[in-house]
């Protein structure tokens, strides 16, 4: 006798739902490295053409390299952290039935 379940197969909503949940990751990912790739590298590479931006007084480019950039990166951490916390909750809470 063979005790062993044969495995079973999630369904087509269930498998629809992972689907959503993971496009919704991928594009959550995706607009964060894009946050990221202007305040990292694009304030750096234009940073003779955004002198004239100020901010609290600093130009533009300074203060990305002084302090900004780390600030942005805390804050993509936080919301990433946030989200994907509220889409796992989200995605378990309609696999419950």
């Amino acid at each position: 006798m063979d005790k062993t379940k044969p495995a079973s197969h999630p369904s087509a909503a269930l498998l629809a739902r992972r689907a959503a949940h993971w496009k919704a990751t991928q594009r959550l990912t995706a607009l964060l490295l894009l946050v990221w790739l202007l305040t990292g590298f694009l304030t750096v590479f234009y940073a003779r053409e955004l002198l004239h931006l100020q901010l609290f007084g600093w130009p533009l480019p300074f203060y990305m390299a002084a302090q900004g950039a780390s600030l942005v990166y805390l804050a993509i951490l936080g919301c990433y952290a946030w989200r994907m916390r509220r889409l796992d909750q989200q995605c378990q809470a309609e696999e419950m039935p």
